[in-house]
């Protein structure tokens, strides 16, 4: 049973999700801020995060910062829920770390199908790390997108977006963290199969995967 971390101060909003989600079966956590969400998860590691972002102690930027920063939590999926709706809230969230983010009141709908997405592709990209590991160690860094740029021969547009994809980010994700056009996503990973010779989204996240695991690693 998946297990979810809900952080929100509001106690009628955090009583309501965890009561919706309960409801479809999942194991709910709670938290009433930031700096305790950010203990329960370093405690408990759920498979999924849902956290507000205006909190008291520590801010959802700062949790999922945090999170990120550490080897056994960097990979939660993690939501944003908040009342700022902006693009370039969801901008800042997303490059902050965040998979998704839904603004308040948020549908039951939209929630759910946000939590089973991104769920799905958690589990996705650790087949693809599972499946590396069996070659040998493997610790994937995130931080940077120039060992793929160089070791693939990639353009630096390219190699972010490879970056992003080898995380499990959908391309509306990835046109909106690196402000460029849906359409210009597509026409950046086209390249980039043709490049690597593979002929899709998962043999291609593969392979960064393991560059990025060996980022220094000299090719010959």
């Amino acid at each position: 049973m998946k297990r979810i971390l809900v952080i929100e101060d509001q106690a009628p909003m955090r009583r309501n999700l965890a009561l919706l989600l309960e409801l479809e079966g999942f194991t709910v956590l709670t938290a009433a801020d930031g700096r305790e969400g950010l203990d329960v998860a370093r405690a408990e590691k759920p498979d999924l995060v849902i956290c507000d972002v205006m909190m008291p102690e520590l801010d959802g930027y700062g949790v999922v910062q945090a999170l990120r920063a550490e080897q056994t939590t960097a990979n939660i999926p993690f939501i944003f829920l908040t009342a700022k709706g902006e693009k370039n809230d969801f901008r800042a969230g997303m490059n902050f770390g965040a998979d998704d983010y839904l603004t308040k009141p948020v549908i039951r709908d939209d929630l759910l199908a946000a939590v089973q997405t991104r769920l799905a592709r958690a589990e996705s990209v650790q087949q693809l790390v599972t499946q590396a590991a069996g070659r040998g160690g493997f610790h994937p860094d995130f931080s940077s997108p120039e060992p793929l740029r160089t070791r693939l021969n990639l353009t630096l547009r390219e190699a972010e977006v490879l970056l992003w994809t080898a995380q499990g980010k959908s391309n509306a994700d990835i046109a909106v963290i690196l402000g460029m056009a849906e359409k210009t996503v597509k026409q950046h990973l086209g390249s980039i199969f043709q490049k690597l010779s593979v002929e899709g989204r998962a043999a291609a996240s593969l392979r960064a995967l393991e560059v990025l695991a060996n980022p220094e690693e000299v090719t010959g």
